[in-house]
């Protein structure tokens, strides 16, 4: 199986910079052989991808795409903390939130976006355990935030 690194390389993604935190928290914890990162809504280029509440402002499709983003900012913080994504033993977690209208039930087909890609980049070791909530609001008025936790490797 290809390397989480060579299989980025080979769909074309780009990671980019990692963006900072806004509020007093670290985007990464490390403790034992688990490596935490933070939540991160969909920040990509430097503006957010997709706000408002999936199934008002926003379609489930948007929220997937939104999810995706979402992902590839936890991929870019957990490379910054341990130099490859080759390091990375599994995807453990996933923890999603979806700024959800009113009576809207589909929060696991938005996280979907996230999981999907985790699982293409890192094959079955980027299967995980998941929940997938909806909230009244998200930090930026973001449609989707997603955080997760990996085990690693030294």
């Amino acid at each position: 199986m290809a390397s989480p690194e060579s299989t980025l390389a080979s769909l074309g993604i780009q990671l980019g910079e990692p963006v900072a935190p806004i509020a007093n928290f670290v985007p990464t914890v490390r403790t034992g052989q688990l490596l935490f990162v933070s939540g991160q809504i969909c920040f990509r280029d430097g503006k957010l991808t997709h706000t408002g509440q999936v199934g008002t402002d926003c379609s489930i499709e948007d929220g997937k795409a939104a999810a995706r983003a979402c992902a590839l900012n936890l991929l870019a913080h957990a490379r910054k903390a341990l130099g490859s994504l080759d390091r990375i033993v599994r995807v453990v977690q996933v923890q999603g939130f979806v700024n959800a209208a009113p009576g809207f039930g589909q929060q696991p087909a938005v996280i979907n976006g996230a999981s999907d890609l985790l699982v293409e980049i890192f094959g079955d070791a980027g299967k995980h355990s998941r929940y997938a909530i909806g909230v009244g609001s998200l930090p930026s008025n973001a449609a989707v935030e997603v955080a997760a936790t990996f085990e690693i490797r030294d």
